[in-house]
């Protein structure tokens, strides 16, 4: 019993290797509606250079590379968790209220180059060279040069 057990968890952790991590090339019109309006909305006239699906264990993402570089990052119901700009800005529409006016207030000739967020937190990269993280109530957490 103890060897069909170890054997057992064996195949199941192979399966679970095997599965995760697979990028598969995709139209963006096989994206989630909501990344699909959001790449309308504020990447208007843009050209996709790649959009691709990972298939990770326990769901999806989605990337999308712009001919021009840009990139931005989607999870399994397609709203965006980063956004990276490294050759223009990101799109200041795209960015909660209150980040674009802490950053117009504190940094007011920075561009935002980058923002990424999760459940609990933001972060950014300005064109300054200043990293600055929120919380998810807007408070400036941590601020990096």
């Amino acid at each position: 019993m103890k060897k069909v057990t170890l054997l057992l968890t064996a195949l199941f952790a192979f399966v679970a290797i095997s599965f995760a991590g697979e990028d598969k090339p995709i139209s963006v019109d096989k994206m989630p509606q909501a990344a699909q309006t959001f790449i309308k909305q504020y990447f208007p006239g843009k050209s996709v250079a790649l959009a691709k699906m990972d298939s990770e264990f326990f769901g999806r993402s989605y990337d999308v590379i712009f001919t021009n570089g840009d990139k931005v990052e989607f999870d399994k119901k397609g709203e965006w968790t980063k956004i990276d700009c490294d050759y223009s800005q990101v799109p200041m529409e795209a960015v909660p209220s209150a980040i674009r006016t802490y950053v117009k207030n504190h940094y007011p000739s920075a561009k935002i180059k980058q923002i990424e967020k999760d459940r609990k937190k933001y972060e950014l990269e300005l064109s300054n060279g200043w990293e600055i993280k929120f919380d998810k109530s807007f408070n400036v957490i941590k601020l990096d040069r």
